[in-house]
């Protein structure tokens, strides 16, 4: 008989039953791959984002574009159900006024976009019988320095006496009493300016973006203004801050022309904005869109 052959040592080794150095290997190009995809290739798009859900800039924000709203349409029902939906706790009137005094104490106050934006507040608030540090702050709108008083004489009718024999002497002339007529002595000029206007292919909505002088910073509560033959629509930047401070949005309708501005605040479009048919990238049909930049000039 022949010997059973030696069995070479490494079969007679013990088997782990896995790599711990592949199972590493594995978890770090698992967890870096699914890094790189959410946070590069396909990142997280925040919508529908409920306010109670912003952080505190964007809900100073909020406050802002609510006060600002408000004191277009004066619609206060709204405005408090808006400053319920944050969950400020307490009195939600009274951290707006809380609010203005922060702002007021920053350098937010230093522009013209924000003085209006923290008086709105203040109006707001004061309304509704409430009061911050802003009041001592912020002194109230005066009148405009460009406007000058010019005296205008307005005689007083003097009626003719009816003759007589005796030769009357004639009446003395009334001194006149002055009239002040403002007058401005320069054009109000445009705070804000149009930027661009870009066209898309998607949903037939015109996106607005308000911003400061730098371009990049975006102001809430600004009004715009939408309008065409028949009717006008305005809204406000701000009611959507997870979209940014200076956004706001118009959902046209196809076959209507459109003119956007910000009212007696700049110039409106040049042309006609209008919700008409056009082919996307992939051959699906969908609307022209719009988006309008205007910005600060100050």
């Amino acid at each position: 008989m022949s010997e059973p052959q030696a069995i070479p040592r490494k079969y007679q080794r013990s088997r782990r039953p896995f790599s711990f150095i592949g199972l590493l290997l594995g978890l770090i190009l698992g967890v870096g791959g699914a890094l790189l995809y959410t946070w590069v290739l396909s990142p997280v798009e925040v919508t529908d984002t409920e306010p109670w859900q912003l952080d505190s800039a964007d809900k100073t924000q909020y406050m802002v574009a609510i006060a600002m709203s408000y004191a277009y349409d004066s619609d206060l029902s709204a405005a408090i159900n808006r400053l319920v939906g944050l969950r400020l706790g307490g009195d939600p009137i009274q951290a707006v006024a809380d609010t203005a005094c922060s702002l007021a104490t920053t350098g937010y106050a230093n522009s013209t976009s924000g003085l209006n934006a923290i008086r709105a507040m203040m109006r707001f608030y004061q309304l509704q019988g409430r009061t911050g540090c802003a009041d001592q702050i912020i002194p109230a709108g005066d009148a405009p320095d460009n406007v000058v008083s010019i005296d205008v004489p307005t005689p007083t009718v003097t009626l003719t006496p009816p003759a007589t024999k005796t030769p009357t002497p004639a009446a003395n002339q009334a001194t006149p009493t002055p009239l002040f007529v403002a007058v401005p002595t320069s054009i109000p000029q445009n705070d804000f300016e149009l930027v661009s206007v870009n066209t898309s292919c998607d949903t037939g909505v015109i996106q607005v973006f308000v911003v400061e002088l730098n371009g990049s910073t975006g102001i809430p509560g600004m009004e715009i203004r939408a309008r065409w033959d028949g009717g006008e629509s305005r809204f406000f930047t701000g009611l959507k801050p997870e979209r940014g401070a200076g956004y706001a949005d118009f959902q046209m309708e196809s076959g209507i022309d459109y003119l956007i501005d910000m009212p007696g605040r700049s110039d409106p479009v040049s042309r006609p904005l209008s919700a008409v048919p056009c082919t996307m990238e992939g051959g699906a049909r969908a609307l022209t869109s719009y988006t309008v930049i205007f910005r600060s000039v100050s």
